[in-house]
């Protein structure tokens, strides 16, 4: 149960959402395209990101780009 604990952790990198259009998902209400986030963990299809809620959520890499 790491993942209770990754708002407590390091930054790994800053990413920038590029837009926050999804076909299946509601993300329009917690990414706001242009604000940079802090990446908490990374794998290889999803970032973990303190969103517009202040929690920690998964999103696909498709709405970012690297600072």
């Amino acid at each position: 149960m790491i993942h209770k604990n990754w708002e407590n952790n390091e930054t790994i990198k800053q990413i920038k959402c590029i837009h926050n259009e999804a076909e299946k998902f509601v993300v329009d209400k917690t990414l706001t395209p242009g604000k940079v986030y802090d990446v908490k963990n990374e794998t290889e299809e999803f970032y973990f990101i303190i969103d517009n809620t202040d929690r920690i959520g998964g999103f696909h890499k498709v709405y970012f780009e690297e600072v």
